[in-house]
């Protein structure tokens, strides 16, 4: 079997998941999104346990799917409140804590002896308590930074073009750009400091960031396109 060029599964991912973040705002509104922002939460702290390379570069996988989910704080912010923003990354928070506690309960269980499963289980969804705690904490805070950075931006748009619907570029980037670099910095190091050497924590680093950045620069569209929406149909 010929496997696909990582690149290429990359950027395929891409158009996938935030179109479908736009696909879930038009048809089920915020709360199509808050759903999709939970999702997205859960199956990228499981798909960041994947290392690959691409692009020249070694990288985890999730990072495309994490990133979706400032793009989707970003749209509510825009079109919605703050605090339907806040109020999707308190629910994607608690939902994580949630799957954790379930999925460590399904160690417990003594397997059959047909069971062909439970390895592979014990091996993704052996979390140590240093995982669990960097995952979370700094899920929170960068999701939270994020939030109060794309409202600090308005501010500074409203002053300065005395509009309050210009500048939608400069508050979709800067708070993104900036709460993305916190949150790889501290999840990479609190998460992966011991378990690999420095060289590939510092790889890891940037090449996150790197995908995080180029992400963010191009979810800036889909925010156009989800307030063109809102306008539109008067998404509630």
């Amino acid at each position: 079997m010929t496997l696909m060029p990582n690149e290429i599964l990359l950027v395929i991912s891409f158009l996938l998941i935030y179109g479908s973040v736009v696909f879930f705002y038009r048809f089920f509104g915020r709360n199509g999104l808050i759903a999709f922002n939970v999702l997205a939460t859960l199956i990228a702290n499981i798909e960041v346990l994947l290392l690959i390379r691409a692009f020249g570069i070694e990288m985890t996988l999730g990072n495309i799917l994490f990133g979706s989910t400032f793009l989707i704080t970003d749209i509510l912010s825009e079109n919605h409140s703050r605090k339907d923003a806040n109020r999707a990354v308190v629910i994607s928070t608690v939902c994580s804590i949630i799957f954790v506690a379930l999925s460590q309960t399904w160690l417990l269980y003594a397997p059959s002896e047909n069971d062909l499963a439970n390895e592979a289980f014990r091996t993704i969804f052996s979390y140590t308590p240093r995982t669990i705690c960097a995952s979370l904490a700094v899920y929170l805070l960068s999701q939270l930074t994020d939030v109060w950075l794309y409202h600090k931006w308005w501010d500074w748009c409203r002053k300065h073009f005395k509009d309050e619907r210009k500048g939608l570029w400069i508050r979709n980037n800067g708070s993104t750009l900036i709460s993305q670099l916190l949150n790889t910095l501290l999840y990479t190091f609190l998460a992966f400091y011991g378990t690999y050497s420095i060289s590939t924590l510092t790889s890891i680093f940037l090449s996150s960031y790197a995908i995080f950045f180029v992400t963010s620069l191009l979810d800036t569209p889909f925010v156009y396109w989800c307030r063109r929406i809102h306008d539109k149909y008067n998404i509630d």
